[in-house]
Formats: structure tokens, C-alpha cells, sequence
């Protein structure tokens, strides 16, 4: 039942955001940007992962650039599918100007060596690409479940590195979401207008 609940509120929420015209991505990306900035959070860590914008998701892009500045370790997500029955994720460390390639689903990832990847959980920040949040920290995914598998530690030890923000247009805010055992809640949510400490009171800023 919560699957296809998920599938029908996926779809009505990536139309929402695909809406969005290229000079107000532009905006809310900055101000996304300046609403990370501020987090002591933002200011302490040292290693962060961020991902490429695809599909009208709002652009972290900005951000890695102001890290980057910042001597932040920036890394970005490099999925490996080889193996059907054991889909799985990792990180990679990036920099602004490097040079992407794009993996199967047509997203940019770092082609670089894969000794220059950092453990999930020895990251400080991951800014989580989403299709849907509530207010409880709840996170509709793009139903891979790459980010739930890649996170399940944090099932049961939420207090546990990484801080996972997820990082979202406004529009994309629901009442309440379906959830299911695997799914993997969020510590913050950020949009171009407000952060959000789930209701349910994880994450600090």
C-alpha cells in the first residue's frame, strides 16, 4: 500500500518542482546556501557531501563552491549497480571545477580514484536530495532506497555522524508522508524559505 502511496505523491511532487524556471532555481540555490552558511554545524564540519542537481531538484551547487573556499572536504555521491541484488552507494571526494561523469541515470559523479572515497559514517554533514518532506523529518526518495541502505546505521544510533540535511524547494513540503521500517529520517530539513528541526527533535544546529 505505502508503495504505491509513494509512487502517486512522487510523481505529483517531481511535476511541482520541475515548475520551477531557471532564474528562480537560481535564487533558491543561493539562498539555500546562505541559510547553510549560518548552521554551527555547517561552520565545525569538515567533510561534506553534497550531489548534482537533476530532475528540478534545487542546487547544492553554490554551496560546495562556498566549502570549497572554506577548505572543506566536499564529496558527492558514486553509485555502484554492477551487481543488481546488492545496489549500493558511496562517496567521493569532489572538488568544484573537476570534471564529472554521468553514472546510469544520467547524474554526474566523480570519475577519480576510489581511494579518495570517505566512509559514511566518517562524514560530517550529507545534504540529501528528496522528492517530498513533513515536518517530522520524514523523506520521500526517488525510490532506489540508495540513501536508506547507505544510512541504515543511523537507524538505530540517530545520534550518530553524519548530520543528514535534506535540502528541498519549499513546494515540496507535505502534511504527512508514508513510511516504511527501512526508511532512514533526516536530522534538518532546509528549503529556499525555512530550516526545519524535525518535530520529533533531531538535529541541532
Amino acid at each position: 500500500m505505502n508503495s504505491a502511496l509513494k509512487t502517486q505523491l512522487r510523481q505529483r511532487l517531481r511535476e511541482r518542482r520541475r515548475l520551477i524556471s531557471p532564474s528562480q532555481q537560481h535564487l533558491a540555490a543561493q539562498q539555500l546556501m546562505l541559510r547553510i552558511i549560518k548552521l554551527s554545524a555547517y561552520r565545525r564540519a569538515g567533510h561534506i557531501a553534497a550531489y548534482m542537481a537533476s530532475d528540478g531538484e534545487i542546487s547544492p551547487e553554490y554551496l560546495l563552491r562556498h566549502a570549497s573556499l572554506q577548505r572543506k572536504t566536499c564529496y558527492l555521491p558514486r553509485i555502484d549497480v554492477t551487481k543488481p541484488s546488492r545496489k549500493r552507494m558511496g562517496f567521493q571526494r569532489y572538488h568544484p571545477r573537476q570534471a564529472l561523469r554521468a553514472n546510469r541515470y544520467g547524474i554526474g559523479e566523480p570519475a577519480g580514484l576510489r581511494h579518495c572515497a570517505r566512509a559514511p559514517k566518517h562524514l560530517d554533514i550529507v545534504l540529501v536530495p528528496l522528492a517530498g518532506f513533513d515536518k517530522e523529518g520524514k523523506r520521500l526518495g526517488m525510490g532506489g532506497g540508495f540513501y536508506d541502505r547507505c544510512f541504515a546505521f543511523k537507524k538505530h544510533r540517530p545520534q550518530q555522524k553524519p548530520l543528514l540535511i535534506g535540502i528541498a524547494h519549499h513546494c515540496q513540503e507535505v502534511s504527512a508522508l508514508p513510511v516504511d521500517e527501512w526508511d532512514i529520517g533526516l536530522d534538518m530539513i532546509i528549503t529556499d524559505r525555512a530550516v526545519i528541526h524535525p518535530r520529533r527533535g533531531r538535529g541541532k544546529s
